[in-house]
């Protein structure tokens, strides 16, 4: 991870008349028992950011009681965290962007060791990793198991080292925000960020920071396998589009395979007896081959196609 400022450094620096616009934005959906913590913490530590609370239909007190605590409210009726991400996107100009769920489980003294590096330039995207600081019951039955196993799929996939891909306790800068589609409507929305972040070549760090228990009164919304599925298959998909000479070469190597072993059979017969008795196999076998055949040169048309659309990508961002 790259060397970052302290906060007194950071406090030093911004005071030299370059202080940056920081805008401190936070996902709510019937958060009501949290938000005012949430955006009263955030103030203590960032008195002059933006604070803005994207309200995403929530029937509770959660819009009230943000404007109460003295935060902006933008409303996001699309359902899902992946639509008040896009929003977030569209609809907030800063040079820093903090992102922080709404369920007072992420500190917010942490926040300066998150925007450092963003600050500094040295990274793109820093990454408040939970997995090292947690209690017992920061996570429900199998949400580590599941991280570990998304963690595990991405880092192998995309050769990265990261620890933590589903966190929602984040900072990037303006080259993150406009850079990055988000098209996933759910919680899926981490991995898609993540997943982008590493395909376009952004700077990503890491900073250790502890993962709470929600405070009494305030419901997760995530479903454990439902949500999970889609997080898996959003892996799945990001995968396909991003990685196609990979993913449609190792199917190719699977059909490969399996022709080798269905057609292993007739090619016997016929070394043997100069007639294919088992026809359905050797006709199984030609068609897996030449699926294998389809696979590698589809893989590789595809991979031609995304290195010229990041080539026009990289060049409209440079003229931007």
């Amino acid at each position: 991870m790259p060397q970052t400022s302290t906060s007194a450094e950071l406090e030093a620096t911004t005071s030299t008349g370059t202080k940056p616009r920081i805008a401190v934005l936070i996902p709510c959906y019937n958060e009501e028992a949290t938000v005012g913590v949430v955006v009263d913490s955030f103030r203590k530590e960032l008195p002059d950011a933006r604070i803005i609370v994207f309200n995403n239909r929530s029937k509770d007190a959660t819009v009230r009681i943000a404007r109460e605590h003295g935060a902006e409210v933008i409303h996001e009726p699309r359902p899902g965290k992946g639509n008040v991400i896009a929003g977030m996107f569209e609809s907030v100009d800063a040079d820093v962007y903090v992102m922080v769920d709404g369920d007072d489980t992420y500190p917010a003294e942490n926040v300066h060791e998150l925007i450092a590096p963003v600050v500094d330039g040295m990274a793109d995207m820093v990454v408040g990793t939970r997995l090292q600081e947690f209690t017992d019951t920061s996570f429900r039955p199998l949400h580590v198991l599941g991280n570990n196993l998304v963690r595990w799929l991405v880092n192998f996939i995309f050769r990265a080292k990261l620890t933590d891909i589903l966190s929602g306790y984040r900072a990037y800068n303006r080259r993150v925000a406009a850079g990055i589609p988000v098209v996933s409507s759910g919680f899926e929305v981490e991995t898609e960020m993540t997943i982008n972040a590493l395909y376009l070549r952004y700077e990503i760090a890491e900073v250790v920071v502890p993962y709470r228990e929600r405070p009494e009164g305030s419901v997760s919304k995530l479903n454990t396998f439902s949500d999970g599925f889609r997080v898996l298959w959003k892996l799945f998909s990001l995968f396909r589009a991003y990685k196609p000479l990979a993913f449609f070469g190792l199917l190719a190597l699977l059909c490969l395979l399996l022709g080798i072993w269905s057609g292993w059979g007739p090619v016997v017969d016929y070394i043997r007896h100069g007639y294919v008795y088992r026809v359905p196999r050797a006709v199984l076998a030609t068609g897996l081959v030449l699926l294998g055949a389809g696979s590698v040169f589809l893989g590789i048309l595809l991979h031609a196609v995304n290195w010229r659309f990041k080539e026009i990508q990289n060049l409209v961002a440079r003229r931007g």
